[in-house]
């Protein structure tokens, strides 16, 4: 399962996934990297709750953060 996992986030780098927090924050952001853990590191990162968007730049999420990962139409 790690595996497939894996492999499905390898294709989805460099392309933008909106992602659901365990704190009810919405954030979207381009996929530039992840680990076995889902830490991921987006590049150009906006927070998109509470129906505004708050520009976050580059960062680093903790995947125990993580609820959902919604990835784009191939």
């Amino acid at each position: 399962m790690a595996d497939e996992i894996s492999t499905l986030m390898s294709n989805y780098k460099n392309k933008i996934i909106l992602l659901r927090l365990r704190n009810n924050k919405t954030i979207q952001g381009n996929l530039q990297d992840f680990d076995v853990h889902m830490n991921l590191t987006l590049k150009d990162a906006e927070d998109t709750s509470d129906d505004k968007i708050t520009k976050l730049g580059t960062i680093l999420l903790r995947g125990d953060n993580i609820l959902a990962v919604s990835l784009p139409d191939s």
